[in-house]
């Protein structure tokens, strides 16, 4: 276990000389807006022992600068999985992406292992191998960590590196590199972890499209995203999604009123924060009309285009499984609702890669140009003369 910064820039060191390293994490945010780094997982290949480490980002007397240099060297690819999570913790903490980067989850999708492929999966099928998962619940704040959990989170890197290999020499022989590269593009974007209060309304499902009642929860959303930044507590501490949409239904007007929700937790009903909830929603309720948030509603798209829904679902299982891809990959179902409206024509479907394996075709269904019709147990398209 590391704990100090000379021993990390040391093994870092030694990381340089490698053409890749993989990498994992640890982290607490049962009770905190932003994520607690607790351990890193750092691995460069090699059978020793020495070379995979972990690193304690509790220790007082560790600096994880070396690491960051380490991220900065684009000699060395530094490699993930599922990483999403790992990159906003290390974006809040110094700003700083690994570059170049690599993500087994996502190249996983690519070379036909199916939506959000497991780590563990990835480990059964390429390395034939099983992770005892009895530390998966570990509090990583705690110290000193077991041998037990210290070679549960050690897994979690040494395994990766034949992952990575066998799927790197699966997208070379494919040629399909660069699909992996334009979703990692995403990942590596800074707008990802960033969440502005005014926008923090799109993180919530909505069924009711009422402009007014839309203002209301923008306006009770950027006061819970404000107040979660500066208290540090989970979003869900202030106010939960289901209680949020409740009061922006009812619009109550005093505490007596917002009192009455049934969802609200006990610390909302009154003091401060039932002030600054009441608030919000009057802002939201004298908003104007054309200031008001506005999302896309099912009433708005063409009538009639559930079949073509449909069909554009149909296509899309038949062109991933030719391809061998993820169909999320490819298009979600949101998207779909899009293309079939008529309303999404700067879609990721209708860009790249995703073009060539279904945009295309999708754009030609729905001109009437093509049809869909059995093979066997396959669907083909065929042409319409």
């Amino acid at each position: 276990m590391i704990t100090d910064t000379e021993a990390l820039r040391s093994f870092c060191l030694k990381c340089a000389d490698h053409p890749f390293v993989t990498i994992d994490t640890e982290f607490h945010r049962e009770r905190t807006y932003y994520s607690q780094l607790c351990l890193v997982q750092i691995a460069h290949p090699g059978d020793t022992d020495d070379s995979a480490v972990l690193v304690d980002a509790l220790s007082p007397d560790l600096d994880l600068e070396p690491l960051y240099e380490l991220f900065r060297n684009k000699d060395v690819v530094k490699v993930f999985h599922a990483a999403r999570q790992d990159l906003e913790i290390f974006f809040v903490e110094a700003e700083t992406f690994p570059e170049p980067f690599f993500d087994t989850q996502v190249a996983a999708m690519v070379c036909g292992f199916g939506e959000q492929v497991g780590y563990e999966t990835l480990v059964r099928k390429i390395c034939r191998a099983s992770l005892d998962k009895s530390s998966r619940f570990t509090d990583w704040k705690q110290r000193p960590l077991t041998a037990k959990q210290q070679a549960y989170a050690l897994a979690d890197v040494t395994h990766l590196r034949d992952i990575y290999l066998h799927l790197k020499g699966e997208l070379d022989k494919s040629g399909r590199a660069s699909w992996v590269e334009e979703e990692l593009g995403v990942l590596l974007n800074p707008q990802t972890y960033i969440v502005e209060p005014d926008q923090a309304w799109r993180r919530i499902k909505l069924r009711n499209t009422n402009r007014q009642f839309l203002a209301i929860v923008r306006e009770l959303a950027k006061l819970r995203e404000e107040l979660a930044k500066e208290r540090d507590v989970p979003r869900s501490r202030i106010i939960k999604d289901d209680a949020l949409l409740e009061i922006a239904g009812s619009k109550p007007k005093d505490v007596h009123a917002l009192g009455k929700s049934r969802l609200l937790m006990r610390e909302g009903r009154r003091g401060d924060l039932a002030d600054a909830l009441l608030a919000a929603i009057a802002r939201g309720v004298n908003s104007p009309p054309e200031d008001g948030p506005e999302v896309q509603s099912v009433a708005s798209r063409k009538p009639g285009n559930e079949g073509l829904c449909e069909l554009l679902r149909v296509l899309l299982k038949a062109k991933a499984e030719d391809a061998g891809v993820a169909q999320k990959l490819i298009a979600t179902s949101s998207e779909l609702d899009l293309l079939a409206g008529d309303v999404g024509q700067d879609l990721p479907a209708l860009k790249g890669w995703r073009y060539e394996v279904f945009g295309k075709d999708a754009q030609r269904l729905m001109a009437g140009e093509v049809a869909l019709s059995a093979d066997g147990s396959k669907v083909k398209i065929v042409e319409i003369v």
